[in-house]
Order: structure tokens, then C-alpha cells, then sequence
């Protein structure tokens, strides 16, 4: 994959750090995409090991909608909180593609394939609608995602569907409308 959007709806008030709402490893790399914030550090983007700083402020309490873009060329990369634009920067593992056949995990980070999970690195919170498209969405695109303001199209890559998800240690799974849901 040469690009991606990825967004979620979150929730969190854990202090310090949220840990790790989804990781995504491959054979050979573990890290190969990871959203992540452990201790004092802001939350990070991983690919391939090299790691953007994220401006996200979401352990409020309060839902927050994020959504992140990446292409390869130059490692472009956009965050989004709310459907604002909060920060970007480029040279984020550029001209690595994305590499298939790996194992998404929502909630852990991995430290071997679908394994090698840490206690200390778990989401803590509520995450929902978590959507990846194989291409960059326009900020406009992401606006209203965030607003509501129209049926965006699900993710191409990976579409949210509360049928298709298992949960375990611990995990509870509740219907989401994020337009109708008081924070």
C-alpha cells in the first residue's frame, strides 16, 4: 500500500499515555504500522519503525475523531483531530510501502506477529469506526467524517463492522453512533 487514511472515533481519559489503539505487523516487522502513546510521550505513528509525534489531545474523556494520511513519496504525512488539520511532516519511512499479509490488532501493540503482547502498552478507553483506505482523503473528506455531515464511504482496506470483530481480555463491544453520542 502506497497510501493510506486511517480514522477512528476515540475516547480515553487514561493518564499517562492512552497506549495502543491498533497495531499492524508482518512477518519480519512487528511495527510495520502502529498508532501509539505510552508514559509522558505524545501519541505516535509508527511505519517501519521510524515514528512520527502526533498533535492529538484525546485522554479528556471526550470523544475525539482522528484520522491520520501517509503516502510513501516522501513520507507525507497528515493528523487530524476533529476534522482539523493539528499537524504534518514528511521523510515517515518515505518510498516503504505498506506491506500486506499481516495482522491488525486492535487494542495491543505486537512485538511478534498477532503476539508479544505488553500489558503496559494496552488501549485503555473506547475506540469505534476505525476505517483504512489505500489512498489519502482530502481534508474536506475528513471534515465530514468528523462533522457527520455526510455517508462517507467506508474504509477500502478496512471497512468498521461490529459483526466482524471478537474481543478478549476483557473487552466489551457496544453499538456506536458517533453523531448521536453525547461525549
Amino acid at each position: 500500500m502506497y497510501a493510506f487514511t486511517l480514522c477512528l472515533w476515540i475516547k480515553s481519559n487514561a493518564s499517562p499515555g492512552v497506549g495502543t489503539p491498533f497495531s499492524y505487523a508482518v512477518p519480519g516487522q512487528a511495527n510495520e504500522l502502529v498508532l501509539i502513546e505510552w508514559g509522558n510521550n505524545p501519541m505516535e505513528i509508527l511505519i517501519n519503525d521510524k515514528v512520527a509525534k502526533l498533535p492529538f489531545l484525546i485522554n479528556d474523556g471526550k470523544w475525539h475523531h482522528m484520522c491520520i494520511t501517509w503516502t510513501t513519496r516522501d513520507g507525507m504525512w497528515e493528523a487530524f483531530q476533529d476534522g482539523v488539520l493539528r499537524g504534518n511532516g514528511e521523510n515517515l519511512a518515505p518510498y516503504h510501502p505498506i506491506k500486506p499479509h499481516g495482522v491488525l490488532v486492535l487494542g495491543q501493540e505486537q512485538d511478534t506477529l498477532g503476539g508479544g503482547f505488553d500489558a503496559t502498552q494496552a488501549f485503555v478507553g473506547e475506540l469505534a469506526n476505525f476505517n483504512i483506505w489505500d489512498k489519502k482523503l482530502s481534508s474536506s473528506e475528513i471534515y465530514s467524517l468528523a462533522t457527520c455531515n455526510s455517508r462517507a464511504p467506508s474504509g477500502n482496506v478496512l471497512s468498521w463492522s461490529e459483526t466482524n470483530i471478537d474481543v478478549f481480555g476483557g473487552a466489551t463491544k457496544w453499538t456506536f453512533e458517533p453523531c448521536r453520542q453525547p461525549n
